[in-house]
């Protein structure tokens, strides 16, 4: 992902035909390093989001509001005195570099008409926001940089403002105006580097995802060495060209494809052009650069959100787990150790038949296994009777028959609450809300893995199960976590409706409710797809995933919750791609 200078050109080509002519009715700065544009245009009103934010720059247009501060900060405050009102004459790029300017006609004090720009520059921790006059001197910018702070450039008050130049890149936009396949060849393969880079180190607004499409819509490998290339495949040279020169006509005319790919339903990477390499995965299109922008990072932002609320569950459960299966892996061993308590109750029946052949401090003793009819070697101890050996090897088979015999009841106690551990690791998987998590929270404290804070009572529970709806029609439940697994089973589901659950892994359960129909083939995969997606082996190939009506599945007296037991099952092996399965948010 990368806000590049070919996404900003189709932010600028979204804003010019849309905001040239408007009246800056609002000027707000929700934050301290992003302003809130509202516009009036005749077509109607905008929103203009600008943040200099050193993690996350951003330039889009939005329909949400946001909430500002009691008392306005200075830069808002100059920005107010000088523009609100103002009129926007045109919306510039410089190049393709990542910045954007904002032309302003206004009225001064006197009555004259002046001109500003606002200057929104996108370049990671050095991205700012600078208001300059008709002249190019800077009045001032959201972020002051002194020269203490960056040798290459100030940027204060009364300073000129300027572009610094920090690398001798090309600009992709002039050299569409007489381009030339042998400076283009020398500019990208004549470097002892992987393509990719060495494309997008040639030429200004480029990111590397960029430069790895150009590659891989040239079928050319973008981690050889470029230098290779022009050595080895002259014609790698007019295949990169000829895609280079396609695809910067298309930004040149103002033809972008705006696209998020998805990867298991987060959003992985955006541009503001298709991105043919991805085309195995999950995809979705927008209308306008600026939706793309602003539906990819409040996704991502969800995503992130609830991956930070749920750190904290995640780290009890991992570390109760990591302990649990320590303990398990022990106990394994244990009893393994006591596979040997036979061959002592051997011993000691045998010593019992023939030890009186032993002779007095003999170290062993040579019988006739008369369970097998082989001989047998039985070690002694020299200091003891034949018959004190006996008993000390009954003794050892007592002790090692008691550890079997309680860790046989463990074993199967220690693996139910692996199972249980790893199941609400899946739900925290695949939580989408907070609602989600108090769910899995409460579960923990039910448990006994969390104490609930200062006996507090249990928190409302507001989240519902997944509800998706099959190729052929029929509602399709997904439960998220395992008290919804046994609300969807044993209280929603009717006795011929269908189950689904990956087999012998966590996962949730699917239930597909029938309404007293047959359900056709496709339903049936559908169901197991969302069974194998909620599972933990949702990264396989292929997930075996067993199904039953309903009816048929019981839940043991005292189980776990979301523990179940099944017979006479039928299974398939299916993936976990639900792409054309559409969800419905309830």
């Amino acid at each position: 992902m990368a806000f590049d200078g070919v996404t900003v050109a189709g932010i600028v080509k979204e804003c010019n035909d849309l905001l040239t002519g408007s009246r800056i009715s609002k000027i707000a700065q929700p934050e301290a390093d992003e302003l809130l544009l509202t516009l009036k245009a005749p077509t109607g009103q905008y929103r203009l989001l600008l943040s200099a934010g050193a993690s996350l720059p951003l330039i889009y247009l939005t329909e949400q509001n946001k909430p500002s501060p009691m008392t306005a900060p200075n830069f808002c405050m100059l920005l107010r005195k000088h523009i609100q009102n103002g009129r926007i004459v045109s919306i510039t790029q410089p190049g393709l570099e990542r910045i954007m300017q904002i032309h302003i006609e206004h009225l001064n004090e006197l009555g004259d008409l002046c001109q500003k720009t606002l200057i929104i520059e996108v370049m990671g921790k050095h991205s700012n926001i600078i208001f300059c006059d008709d002249s190019g001197m800077i009045i001032d910018s959201i972020k002051h940089i002194s020269g203490m702070v960056s040798s290459v450039r100030e940027v204060l008050p009364g300073r000129e403002y300027f572009i610094p130049k920090t690398t001798e890149k090309s600009d992709p936009m002039e050299f569409m105006i007489s381009p030339d396949p042998t400076i283009f060849g020398n500019a990208v393969f004549c470097k002892a580097m992987p393509l990719y880079k060495a494309v997008y180190s040639a030429f200004t607004g480029i990111s590397p995802l960029l430069a790895q499409e150009l590659c891989f819509r040239s079928g050319l490998d973008s981690d050889r060495s470029a230098l290779s290339y022009k050595e080895e495949s002259p014609e790698a040279v007019t295949k990169l060209y000829q895609v280079f020169c396609s695809l910067f006509s298309e930004v040149k005319e103002g033809i972008f494809s705006p696209a998020i790919v998805y990867e298991n339903e987060v959003p992985v990477d955006f541009a503001a052009v298709r991105l043919t390499m991805y085309e195995e995965k999950s995809s979705k299109t927008f209308p306008s650069v600026s939706t793309l922008l602003e539906t990819y990072y409040a996704e991502k932002n969800a995503y992130t959100r609830i991956r930070q609320k749920s750190a904290d569950l995640r780290k009890i459960v991992q570390t109760t787990l990591e302990r649990t299966v320590k303990k398990y892996d022990l106990q394994c061993q244990q009893i393994k150790d006591t596979e040997k308590r036979e061959k002592y109750k051997v011993y000691g029946e045998l010593l019992h038949t023939y030890g009186y052949q032993a002779a007095p401090g003999a170290k062993s003793i040579e019988v006739e296994n008369y369970y097998t009819g082989q001989m047998l070697t039985i070690p002694l101890d020299p200091t003891m009777t034949a018959s004190e050996n006996a008993k000390r090897y009954f003794d050892k088979y007592s002790k090692l028959k008691r550890t079997y015999e309680t860790l046989s009841t463990l074993t199967v106690e220690v693996k139910e609450e692996i199972d249980h551990l790893e199941s609400i690791m899946n739900a925290l998987d695949i939580a989408e809300a907070e609602s989600d998590l108090t769910e899995i929270k409460e579960e923990l404290i039910a448990s006994g893995y969390v104490k609930r804070k200062g006996g507090g009572k249990r928190e409302k529970i507001t989240s519902k199960p997944f509800h998706y709806i099959s190729q052929d029609g029929f509602h399709i439940y997904v439960g998220k976590n395992n008290y919804q697994n046994d609300a969807l089973t044993f209280k929603f589901a009717t006795g011929n409706d269908w189950w689904f659950h990956a087999k012998g892994i966590p996962g949730s359960h699917v239930v597909v409710r029938t309404n007293g129909e047959e359900l056709p083939d496709t339903t049936f995969e559908d169901a197991a797809r969302l069974a194998a997606y909620y599972s933990k082996g949702r990264e396989q190939e292929k997930v075996e995933i067993d199904y039953i009506q309903k009816k048929h599945v019981k839940k043991p007296g005292g189980a776990k919750p979301g523990f179940v037991v099944y017979y006479t099952n039928y299974s398939m092996m299916i993936d976990s791609n639900i792409s054309k399965i559409k969800q419905v948010h309830d």
